[in-house]
């Protein structure tokens, strides 16, 4: 289906384009949106007397975003959430759970205007581009952890993961020599032993 751009359409064209697009995209999403119109005679003619309502709407709708961006960009939100030991949560962190984070610091937004491919599924710090109008983008940092305290290690940037690792390894072997000293200590005598082998005494001449 060819249709008219009533606004820039990310990887489509901009305002006024005339685009060819797949009748389900064009129904569902970009008439349905007031995106766009079919691209019939009738609609072309509609178009040119629309345009400069349209351009002159589309220009105060992004001063005003430009205005939010200024203030929205590069703000840094924390979630938490439980999770396994590796990181992988149990559940997800949603465009609808971040608008509404957002909108609770004072910036209103829809979750249609945060531009993830996926919900976030692991803990760590993820960047969030959000969609404040179809020329204006900005990206906001989401710090995902199970409490406040791991929230602030990853905003210094350690690894949780390598940190919880690294201790428990500690804690076993704490562990391990105070429970079993016999056992540690047969585990260092086989790890000398494969060193390599050891050369043989010397017969005694007779």
């Amino acid at each position: 289906m060819e249709v008219i751009l009533l606004e820039r359409v990310a990887k489509l064209g901009q305002m006024g384009d005339v685009v060819r697009v797949k009748d389900g995209f064009a129904r569902n999403y970009l008439l349905r949106k007031g995106k766009a119109l079919r691209a019939t005679k009738e609609n072309r003619s509609r178009f040119e007397h629309m345009k400069v309502e349209l351009e002159a709407r589309n220009l105060e709708q992004k001063t005003e975003a430009e205005k939010v961006a200024h203030k929205l960009d590069g703000q840094s939100f924390t979630v938490l959430r439980q999770a396994a030991e590796g990181g992988q949560l149990y559940g997800s962190v949603s465009p609808r759970d971040l608008a509404a984070l957002v909108t609770e610091a004072g910036f209103a937004l829809s979750r249609a205007q945060i531009a993830l491919n996926a919900p976030i599924k692991t803990i760590g710090l993820h960047r969030v581009p959000i969609s404040l109008h179809p020329e204006v983008e900005v990206m906001i940092n989401v710090t995902v952890a199970r409490n406040a305290d791991e929230a602030q290690r990853l905003a210094r940037g350690e690894d949780i993961t390598v940190v919880r690792e690294e201790g428990e390894e500690a804690a076993a072997a704490a562990a391990e020599a105070f429970f079993e000293p016999e056992a540690v200590a047969a585990r260092r005598s086989r790890e000398e032993g494969d060193e390599g082998p050891q050369p043989e005494p010397a017969e005694e001449k007779k």
